[in-house]
């Protein structure tokens, strides 16, 4: 067994896991670990638990020690030196008349890479671009291209819910989302109802999905007689449920008052193509 702590280096991204030693550490704590592009600062979001060796492969790093005051001083100058980097990068990218977006700009702890993300419709030629950012900076640079869901999940915004976007606030990972869920959920196939802010599929059809197939799936017997949950939409706000009894008639039942039962939902047909 491999004792670990989980850190997150953004405040909403991706958990990595690393060996800590003899570090005594606690969630919440700032922390400075060794990573396959250098230095890097980030916070204990899970604590210390011991994990098989096989779960973590070969390539598991490394708690280098805990941040101190410079640390974060540090990590301060170099969210100043970013916004600089930025505009220097935009101006770089307007002399050679590149068709590409820059959306943000990433240095690494110890400034041994400076990471450029942007969006363009197809490949960029960008090797000169590269050859006069690395002159001004002095360090290693890299230019990488991302999507739209990744753009929107850097940038930020407001969903047509009125909150902030899932994927800036909480989700962690994108996971895949189809059409199938949106006409499961009786949404308007409206491409400009069900996407979201990146012109994708909203992601919330995606974590309340499996909300909709339980409480239309797995309830089938109520007080009068035996029914099937039908493909109506379910009001969640009253846990209401529409069954569809043998008798042909519609009725509405809470959850408690219908059990589990096998369930063939023919009324559920449609194709998972757009």
């Amino acid at each position: 067994m491999v004792k670990v702590v989980g850190v997150r280096f953004k405040d909403v991204g991706k958990i990595y896991y690393f060996t800590y030693g003899e570090l005594e550490l606690t969630v919440g704590d700032k922390v400075i670990v060794e990573t396959v592009r250098g230095l890097e600062y980030g916070e204990v979001v899970v604590g210390p638990k011991e994990v098989a060796e096989s779960q973590m492969g070969e390539s598991i790093r490394s708690v280098i020690r805990k941040a101190d005051e410079k640390d974060m001083e540090r990590v301060k100058q170099n969210k100043e030196d970013e916004k600089r980097a930025y505009e220097i990068c935009l101006q770089k990218i307007e002399e050679h008349n590149l068709p590409m977006k820059l959306v943000d700009v990433e240095y690494n702890f110890d400034v041994s890479k400076i990471i450029f993300y942007f969006t363009a419709d197809g490949r960029v030629d960008f090797r000169q671009l590269v050859k006069d950012l690395a002159a001004v900076f002095r360090t290693r640079i890299e230019l990488r291209q991302i999507g739209v869901r990744d753009e929107a999940k850097m940038l930020g915004g407001i969903g047509c819910c009125g909150r902030v976007l899932c994927c800036t606030s909480f989700l962690g990972d994108f996971d895949p989302v189809s059409i199938r869920m949106a006409k499961d959920q009786k949404l308007s196939l409206n491409p400009g109802k069900i996407s979201g802010v990146c012109g994708r599929l909203m992601c919330c059809l995606r974590f309340e999905n499996d909300c909709y197939d339980c409480k239309k799936s797995n309830y089938s017997y109520t007080p009068e007689e035996e029914g099937e949950v039908t493909a109506v939409p379910v009001d969640d706000s009253n846990e209401i449920v529409h069954v569809a009894l043998d008798s042909e008639d519609v009725e509405d039942f809470s959850f408690e008052e219908v059990s589990e039962g096998e369930i063939t939902n023919e009324d559920n047909g449609g194709s998972d193509q757009a």
